[in-house]
C-alpha cells in the first residue's frame, strides 16, 4: 500500500511544469467532479468531458478544461480516467470513444464500479490495442473525492499500476494494487458487502441497545472500544448524537447513497453466484437495501436505513 505523497513535493517549479500531464477526465458525477479538480490542483491539464453542462461548468470553476466529446478528452492525454454509473457505460465509452482516441504510451484508469468480468474485457480489449489498463473503483463518499481523501483498490500488471499511482495519488490516500486486472472491482464490492452487512447490524444493535433501556453514547462508548468494534459504529453511527459527526446528523443527508449501497451488493451477490460463494448475511443485507430503496430512500444515506428498521420493530 501507498500512502499519499503529494505529486510535486520537494521539486522546483521548473520540475514541476515538466511533470504536469495533459490527463482526459470523462465523467464529472458528485464523485468525478471533485476527483479531476483534485487532478487540476495538483498542477495537471485536465481535459474535462460529461454530458451535462453543469457539471461542465463546475469543472471549469475548478480549473479544468471543458471538451465536447469523450473522445476529445481522451485525445493526446498521458492518462485517461473515467468515473461512470456501470459497466455497460464503461464498455461503450472506452468502445465507442477512448480506444480510437488514446495514444499508445497513455494509462487508461477506471475509477467506476462495475462488475468484474466487464472490468477484465475492457483491460483486455485495451492491451490488443496495445494500450495499459487498470480498475481503480474507490472508497471514501463524496466528500473524500472533494478533499482527496480516497482510497483506491486498484487491479491490473505492475507497469500499468506504475504508471497509474501518481495520478491516483494526486486524488487520494491511499493506493492499493489488489492484483491482475478485475482485483480492483473484487476487492471494493467484497468492501461494500462487509459495509452494508455491518451498518444494518449496527443499526439492529443500538435500536436494540434502546428497547432494553441503554443511553445509546453510553453503549457507543462501551462498544466502540470493545469486541463490537466496527467501523459502522465507531465512525459512521446511525444515530444522531452518538460518536463523531456523521450523516446522522444532518437528517441522513450526504455521505454515502443508499442506492450506491445496493447497486455495489447487487454486485456483490451477482459475483458470489458466478463462484457459487455462499453469503447470506450479504444477501440479507441486499434485500434490506432493497426495500429501503424501493419505498423512496435510494438518495439518503446508508445508514438512514435504521430508520426502516425502527419502524418494522415497532410494528
Amino acid at each position: 500500500m501507498r500512502q499519499k505523497t503529494p505529486a510535486f513535493a520537494g521539486v522546483t517549479e521548473d520540475e514541476r511544469s515538466a511533470a504536469m500531464a495533459r490527463v482526459g477526465f470523462i465523467g464529472l458525477g458528485n464523485m468525478g467532479g471533485g476527483m479531476a479538480a483534485n487532478l487540476a490542483k495538483a498542477g495537471h491539464d485536465v481535459r474535462a468531458f460529461d454530458l451535462s453542462e453543469e457539471a461542465l461548468a463546475r469543472a471549469k470553476a475548478a480549473g479544468c478544461l471543458p471538451v465536447d466529446s469523450a473522445a476529445a478528452a481522451a485525445k493526446g492525454a498521458e492518462a485517461v480516467i473515467t468515473m461512470l454509473p456501470a459497466g455497460k457505460h464503461v464498455a461503450q465509452v472506452y468502445e465507442d470513444s477512448v480506444f480510437g482516441a488514446a495514444d499508445t504510451g497513455a494509462i487508461l484508469i477506471d475509477c467506476s464500479t462495475i462488475d468484474v468480468d466487464t472490468a477484465r474485457r475492457v483491460a483486455d480489449a485495451a492491451g490488443a490495442k496495445g494500450l495499459l489498463a487498470v480498475d481503480a473503483p474507490v472508497s471514501g463518499g463524496i466528500a473524500a473525492a472533494a478533499g482527496g481523501s480516497l482510497t483506491f483498490m486498484v487491479g491490473g500488471s505492475d507497469t500499468a499500476f506504475e504508471r497509474a499511482e501518481p495520478f491516483l495519488s494526486d486524488m487520494g490516500k491511499a493506493v492499493i494494487h489488489a492484483g491482475g486486472n478485475g482485483a480492483g472491482q473484487a476487492a471494493k464490492i467484497c468492501n461494500n458487502m462487509l459495509l452494508g452487512a455491518t451498518m444494518v447490524a449496527t443499526c439492529e444493535t443500538l435500536l436494540l441497545a434502546q428497547k432494553l433501556g441503554l443511553d445509546p453514547q453510553t453503549f457507543y462508548d462501551i462498544a466502540s472500544v470493545s469486541s463490537g468494534s466496527c467501523w459502522s459504529l465507531n465512525t459512521y453511527a446511525p444515530l444522531p448524537g452518538v460518536g463523531p459527526q456523521s450523516p446522522a446528523d444532518n437528517d441522513y443527508q450526504g455521505g454515502f447513497a443508499a442506492g450506491l449501497m445496493l447497486k455495489d451488493l447487487k454486485l456483490a451477490m451477482e459475483a458470489a453466484g458466478k463462484v457459487h460463494a455462499d453469503t447470506p448475511m450479504g444477501q440479507r443485507a441486499a434485500e434490506l437495501y432493497t426495500r429501503f430503496a424501493d419505498a423512496g430512500h435510494a438518495g439518503t444515506d446508508f445508514s438512514g436505513i435504521i430508520r426502516m428498521l425502527a419502524e418494522r420493530s415497532e410494528g
